[in-house]
């Protein structure tokens, strides 16, 4: 007969409940994420047009708009889910109430071309100096047209649908301080030294999921001078340079034994591991607040409107997070 022990159905455990603290606080930065003075402010509307001297191009007519201005314009249709045209009419209906004569809205047009040579620097706050950040990185893909997932569920996918694949860093604050976007077919670990690049200070630890699982991932790593490095080898992995090499121990080496020694499950917990969830938290609220598609149909002008979504998604958290705690 079998044991007491085998017969036991397993349960899965039941989640933590969890209370915020600072909901006043909390609820009046959601409240300000709504708020057009938010967005636009005062530093972009007095720098509205372009200035000849900062903002000249090589050949054409010079730019009547300056870099901030389309910029503002595009944060304003990603916040608010607009199309470009709807944009167009929204802007001018505020500049209408606000009866400002200075202030001129562009063609659409006009900001559908500039998107794609403009560049989105992420707003990241200062640390200081000798302060080192820890790197967490996950992926995911964004839909550019296809079924949605009723579709998908009832009746199966079909060949058109097509699909963008945007990677982003963040650090032990939650801030997103490095993205990078590329096509489906481009697989994780050939994005981290463009993320990696972006990163201007001193990286103490880096964790990701069993996808950078790469020799590469290692090498670009080794080449930032990353102590800690936090990748789950696979189930079926072996080590690559054995105790006997003269070489010093190989970080993936050492997490492999301390999985065989431990268990995976312990290993992910003593190690610190589960600092993974933020990141793919930051990755559900950008899809959430901001749309698990893109609007734009080019490739330049689509790796900007991600872009600018994870600034925005910056700008949010700046206004105020819930701090939570779990209960009794």
């Amino acid at each position: 007969m079998k044991s007491v022990s085998q017969k036991q159905k397993k349960t899965k455990k039941k989640k933590s409940a969890y209370r915020v603290r600072n909901w006043h606080d909390y609820s009046e930065s959601l409240v300000k994420r709504g708020s057009l003075t938010l967005w636009l402010d005062s530093e972009a509307t007095e720098s509205w047009f372009a200035s000849p001297d900062k903002e000249k191009k090589k050949e054409g007519r010079p730019f009547i708009y300056s870099d901030a201005a389309i910029e503002t314009i595009l944060t304003v249709g990603s916040v608010y889910h607009l199309p470009l045209r709807a944009l167009e009419g929204f802007l001018q209906s505020i500049t209408a109430l606000l009866d400002s004569k200075t202030m001129r809205i562009p063609d659409y047009s006009t900001y559908s071309r500039r998107s794609k040579d403009l560049l989105i620097q992420i707003r990241k706050k200062k640390i200081k100096e000798d302060e080192d950040v820890h790197v967490v990185v996950d992926s995911s893909g964004v839909k550019v047209y296809g079924e949605g997932e009723w579709k998908v569920r009832q009746h199966g996918y079909s060949k058109r649908r097509t699909w963008k694949k945007i990677r982003i860093a963040i650090n032990e604050k939650g801030e997103i301080v490095a993205t990078e976007v590329t096509g489906n077919n481009t697989h994780d670990a050939e994005a981290i030294t463009p993320l990696f690049n972006q990163v201007k200070e001193r990286i103490a630890s880096f964790a990701g999921d069993g996808a950078y699982d790469k020799a590469s991932v290692y090498e670009a790593c080794r080449a930032r001078g990353i102590p800690s490095i936090l990748i789950p080898p696979q189930k079926n992995a072996k080590i690559w340079r054995h105790g006997n090499s003269k070489a010093s121990p190989h970080p993936r080496d050492e997490n492999l034994r301390a999985i065989r020694r431990t268990g995976r499950k312990r290993w992910k917990q003593e190690s610190g591991y589960h600092t993974r969830s933020r990141v793919e938290t930051t990755m559900f609220r950008l899809k959430t607040i901001l749309g698990p598609c893109v609007q734009s149909r080019t490739w330049k002008n689509q790796v900007t409107e991600l872009k600018l979504k994870c600034k925005i998604l910056n700008a949010m958290r700046y206004l105020g997070m819930p701090q939570s705690y779990p209960c009794a």
